[in-house]
């Protein structure tokens, strides 16, 4: 992977998280005086530059939540990136979407009938609910809420070490994401 395409997490000058942007597009803030580096890496860019991995901007600036949009990546951060039926884990399987209603019986594409499903499974409930298909599935799919984006950047964020200090905890400290049934 090229430097400049490498990911950084911007914060907002209240050290909120604000998002994941390209290392081209944080060098870019900071070139401009709009952000400063919070964390550097180790790798030069430039002689005395440092590859920022987290920035701050400078000035507060209020964004609106968004609210995360229904993707394929986004189901599968929320979902673990495991198969919701056998509790397989992607790298070993290969994860597909899966509709809890199916499509074909009007099931929408929305974060309540989305989950990540192996392949085996998806064949094994066909066009039928789980119910019909006797699956249960190890946890019902979360729906949206104004806190959906948190978890995602969190879940992003979740392999590097640099942003652990600034993204969102459990109380127990922990950071990966509880289910609640």
């Amino acid at each position: 992977m090229g430097v400049l395409k490498r990911t950084v997490l911007q914060l907002n000058a209240s050290y909120e998280p604000m998002s994941v942007i390209s290392a081209r597009r944080a060098l870019t803030l900071i070139t401009k005086g709009v952000a400063l580096v919070q964390v550097a890496t180790g790798i030069q860019v430039y002689p005395g530059i440092y590859l920022p991995s987290v920035i701050r901007l400078r000035n507060y600036r209020s964004y609106p939540r968004r609210m995360q949009q229904v993707t394929r990546k986004n189901i599968f951060l929320r979902d673990g990136f495991r198969c919701m039926y056998c509790g397989a884990r992607s790298p070993k399987v290969m994860l597909e979407l899966e509709h809890i209603v199916p499509r074909c019986r009007g099931g929408k594409n929305v974060w309540e009938n989305l989950v990540a499903g192996c392949h085996e499974c998806n064949q094994k409930k066909r066009d039928r609910t789980p119910e019909e298909a006797g699956m249960t599935l190890i946890h019902r799919p979360l729906p949206q809420t104004i806190h959906t984006s948190s978890h995602i950047l969190k879940q992003m964020g979740a392999e590097v070490k640099e942003w652990q200090t600034y993204l969102w905890q459990d109380s127990d400290g922990d950071r990966r994401y509880q289910y609640v049934n």
